[in-house]
């Protein structure tokens, strides 16, 4: 699924979450601001009052918006925001600048990964590493960049799952989207398959062969090469 095109939803009250989500996320609602009042909302999509209801209750949920008595519904502050939350995430990834976007997850991935690569390294059972290891396989076996982001993805659940640690594993599901999107990006280079695999393989060895140390610095090489073909991409987009 290409969660830079916004899907068609099956019911009024999902399209009413996914539209008022949107203008959260893309600023057009501030924090602060209060949502249209409910008689407008209701006449806008022809729904009843619960059915609206039900649809705030979801942003809530979400961490986007607060109701209050007498006041209505009002826009939280971003930091309150369940920025992974997969709705919340496929909103951000349609509502801002491709660029920004990936350089904001890239901060995160510099973060979490270096650092599960070298747990992984010293953690990792020998079912892991067949994990591993066989998602690089297919990596090595893709003929195109749409064969290659499962594996790939694959690959770098399969590192977060090796750490042993229920937290990063949250972490590494919850990252999967954004993940796939930034995976997609840097596909776009012409080069991406020769390029992808070098620096996947380093990450493999040091993590078969122990080395904790190694691991996390093929994890960082990896993603400052990451950077540099999503710069490459972007800047021949900018310059079409």
């Amino acid at each position: 699924m290409d969660y830079r095109h916004l899907q068609p939803r099956k019911s009024m009250h999902a399209r009413i979450v996914q539209e008022l989500g949107i203008e959260i996320v893309s600023g057009r609602l501030q924090p602060g601001d209060r949502l249209p009042a409910e008689a407008k909302l209701c006449e806008a999509y022809g729904v009843s009052r619960p059915v609206l209801r039900e649809a705030t209750r979801v942003l809530v949920a979400k961490g986007l918006v607060l109701s209050k008595p007498r006041l209505g519904s009002v826009v939280r502050p971003r930091d309150e925001w369940h920025t992974l939350d997969p709705d919340v995430l496929f909103w951000t990834i349609n509502s801002v600048h491709e660029g920004e976007f990936f350089s904001s997850l890239l901060v995160v991935r510099r973060i979490i990964e270096p650092a599960a690569a070298a747990l992984a390294a010293s953690n990792a059972t020998d079912d892991d590493l067949v994990r591993i290891r066989a998602a690089y396989e297919r990596m090595s076996h893709a003929h195109t960049p749409e064969e290659l982001l499962a594996p790939d993805l694959e690959f770098h659940r399969a590192i977060m799952t090796a750490t042993h640690n229920d937290m990063l594993m949250y972490i590494g599901h919850m990252l999967t989207l954004a993940l796939s999107e930034s995976i997609k990006l840097t596909s776009r280079h012409p080069d991406t398959h020769a390029l992808s695999l070098p620096r996947h393989k380093a990450i493999l060895t040091a993590i078969t062969n122990r080395d904790s140390l190694g691991a996390r610095h093929a994890s960082l090489v990896q993603l400052d090469n990451a950077q540099a073909d999503a710069e490459s991409v972007l800047s021949a987009v900018y310059q079409e």
